[in-house]
């Protein structure tokens, strides 16, 4: 070395052994700057700043490499020995504490709920093709330090940086990413500028380490503000479901929130950072090179907990125990990963580390799609299973029925992504046979020229639906009263048809040749009801049985036509008694049946009573025989399935 080159290496080190680190903290105070003192505060007088970083670069020009350096953490060794070497590891250590001081103290603050707002919408987002000019000029000054390579070196860097250049699409923001600025354009300058000397020295792998022990309790607090609660897969499993619910909304929210802006932001810090550099050991100052350390190492050496923390529940949701009331939760998850996935091979998949987050993220949206098939699998065995022995009140709707095409109607406001799920038409389930009952009910002939051409998901509804018929016909015959077995198949058949009716994604799926079967189902119910119920009460208006042989003034038995007043009074007395307390909860429903009966029963009762009712009139206690008039009929058919009888003779006149 000449005495020119001499010279000028002895004024690096004058500059940076003012700056000792080591020395300060263990005798009080240095020549010219201490621990308490920092170059780069982000204000006051930027020459210190950069002639300590001039001083670094000339160490490395100029200093002949020294066995074990970069081969330890620059704090390992005394700075008391060793001449430009121990100028070295000073300026090594000064530049981590100077390091680790802008990552401490030049962040700026997050703001979690602007940030959540923003990446729940992909209407709200922007999408950066590049990074900010200042930002990317200020790290491409300051990381390759130029004087500290030859020209190779130079070059090699300088392809670097072109490479980085070019690779910027693999870095771009998607529609959906929102990547924020963590650090000022000056503080990413500065870190950059310490980065690409601590690297050049190698130091990399010290320079990582300070820099994830920074950002990544950043990283977890955000996570914490965003309501991503620290729970392993038991925990989250052993919850109550309604305690899981709500946690789900959470997560979804969140998880946009952190992927598509924490974890996006955080990648692009690191870009900034360290692109373009080499973290490993020195490898020409080791005898066995050290691991290299790639640019996405910072990356995902500080955010990869938190995104296995944030995978994690979801993990857990996917292989919890399956019922159907999980179904429409586990969609919205199913959905939304399926919505981050694109994000997160964006984000992640650049490096090896990264690509297991990737691989984790697809691996839990294929659990939660094999969880939406089995929940809709068990749910038809719960319908088809459902072994409820108690019969309902009065005919009226059963629960199982609401239940279910309330489920379906759930189902068809998510057939977009059930469509793309279910696959298989329901072959599998049709040989399923409840306890006790070995009697499957077959798929409907709906008259298809191509049966396999209707989607998976509509064979999958309707099958459902035969489930629910064949068990209501079961339910049905719990009844002892014929015509109730066929108001509680009316009510029930009913509430099918128009649940389907009202929901025109429902009726889309399931089709018109399913519904006109039900339709028909329904249509025959009404008619059974009626037949059982009031063919008796009107067999009683008839005239067979009254007459007797002789003249027709003298033709009819009087007391055959007491009896049959008497038998009529009874029995429609009976049916009212009953009737009213059987309920048919449609109101539309109810008021058709009360006037269909009205339209059989009055003109029946009128004609008899036109008949024969001077017949009666004419003889003793004609009160006893002619109960009701037309009107009492009429108005007594209004209390009819009410669901509870009203006071005996509350509504009813004199027959005067």
């Amino acid at each position: 070395m000449d005495g020119s080159a001499a010279a000028e290496l002895e004024r690096a080190e004058r500059v940076v052994m003012r700056w000792d680190s080591t020395a300060s903290a263990s005798t009080g105070g240095g020549s010219g700057g201490g621990e308490d003192q920092m170059l780069f505060d982000g204000g006051g007088d930027r020459a210190e700043a950069e002639r300590f970083l001039q001083a670094v670069d000339d160490l490395h020009r100029l200093a002949p490499p020294s066995p074990g350096t970069g081969s330890s953490p620059p704090r390992r060794s005394s700075s008391a020995g060793g001449g430009s070497s121990g100028a070295v590891q000073v300026a090594m250590a000064r530049l981590e504490d100077e390091f680790r001081h802008v990552l401490a103290t030049r962040a700026v603050d997050l703001e979690i709920e602007v940030l959540a707002d923003l990446t729940a919408s992909l209407s709200m987002t922007s999408d950066r093709t590049s990074f900010s000019a200042e930002s990317t000029a200020a790290a491409d000054r300051d990381s390759a330090a130029p004087a500290a390579r030859g020209n190779d070196e130079d070059d090699e860097n300088s392809n670097a940086r072109s490479s980085c250049v070019g690779r910027r699409s693999s870095y771009r923001s998607m529609t959906s990413i929102r990547e924020i600025d963590l650090f000022p354009p000056d503080a990413i300058s500065d870190l950059a500028a310490i980065a690409a000397r601590m690297a050049a020295a190698g130091y990399g792998r010290e320079c990582v380490q300070v820099y994830a022990s920074v950002r990544k309790p950043a990283v977890d607090s955000a996570l914490r503000r965003l309501g991503v609660e620290k729970l392993t897969i038991g925990e989250v499993q052993r919850l109550e479901w309604g305690v899981v619910q709500p946690k789900i909304r959470t997560w979804i929210r969140a998880a946009r929130a952190i992927v598509r802006g924490v974890f996006a932001s955080e990648r692009r810090l690191c870009f900034l950072v360290f692109h373009g550099l080499h973290l490993s050991a020195n490898p020409t100052t080791t005898t066995t090179p050290a691991p290299t350390t790639t640019p996405s190492a910072p990356f995902t050496e500080t955010v990869k907990g938190a995104a296995l923390q944030l995978f994690g529940f979801a993990e857990a949701i996917s292989i919890g125990r399956r019922s159907p009331e999980k179904l429409f939760k586990i969609i919205d998850l199913h959905d939304a990963v399926s919505d981050l996935l694109p994000d997160v091979s964006d984000i992640f998949a650049a490096s090896k580390a990264g690509e297991s987050i990737c691989v984790q993220a697809a691996e839990i949206r294929t659990r939660l799609a094999d969880a939406v098939r089995g929940i809709l699998s068990e749910f038809e065995n719960a319908v088809f299973r459902d072994l409820t022995k108690t019969p309902v009140p009065g005919g009226t709707l059963h629960p199982l029925t609401r239940y279910v095409m309330n489920y379906l109607i759930l189902i068809s406001d998510y057939r977009a992504t059930l469509s793309q799920l279910i696959l298989a038409r329901p072959s599998a389930s049709s040989r399923v046979a409840a306890e006790g009952n070995d009697l499957t009910p077959a798929f409907p002939d709906l008259d298809l020229a191509d049966p396999d051409s209707q989607l998976p998901l509509a064979t999958h509804l309707i099958w459902i639906i035969v489930l629910l018929e064949h068990n209501l016909e079961a339910k049905a015959a719990l009844y002892k009263d014929a015509a109730l077995y066929h108001l509680f198949l009316m009510n029930n058949v009913h509430y099918i048809v128009h649940k389907i009716k009202d929901s025109p994604e429902l009726w889309a799926l399931i089709g018109d040749a399913y519904l006109k079967q039900l339709t028909g189902k329904f249509r025959l119910a009404a008619t059974a009801y009626q037949r059982s119920a009031w063919l008796k009460i009107l067999n009683c208006l008839r005239d067979e049985g009254l007459h007797v042989s002789g003249g027709f003034s003298s033709g009819i038995s009087k007391s055959a036509l007491r009896e049959r007043f008497k038998s009529f009074n009874a029995a429609f007395e009976e049916a009212h008694r009953i009737q009213s307390g059987w309920h048919v909860p449609d109101k539309q429903l109810r008021e058709e049946l009360r006037i269909s009966i009205a339209e059989k029963l009055l003109p029946a009762y009128r004609s008899f009573l036109g008949r024969f009712r001077h017949h009666i009139e004419n003889g003793k206690h004609p009160e006893l025989y002619i109960k009701y008039s037309v009107d009492d009929l009429e108005v007594s058919v209004s209390d009819f399935f009410e669901g509870s009888p009203p006071p005996p003779n509350s509504r009813r006149r004199s027959h005067g």
